[in-house]
């Protein structure tokens, strides 16, 4: 068990700090991670002084809950 355990372990390493990732811009996780930038979501700091603005964009063409036209 314990060498699975260090498998995984060093693919989570390998995946998450130096692999590029297409969808990340051929970035890895890691950095858009430490940037909080990329993949089209918001990474909220619950921690730092900066105030979101109800203006960021999420990424999303429009919002989930508006309706296009009548659809019946």
């Amino acid at each position: 068990m314990s060498e699975l355990i260090l498998g995984l372990t060093e693919y989570f390493s390998f995946y998450d700090q130096e692999r590029p990732h297409q969808c990340l811009a051929y970035r890895t996780p890691d950095q858009v991670y430490m940037s909080a930038q990329g993949g089209g979501a918001v990474i909220v700091d619950r921690f730092g002084t900066e105030q979101l603005s109800a203006t960021t964009s999420t990424g999303q063409r429009r919002p989930a809950t508006q309706q296009i036209g009548n659809t019946a």
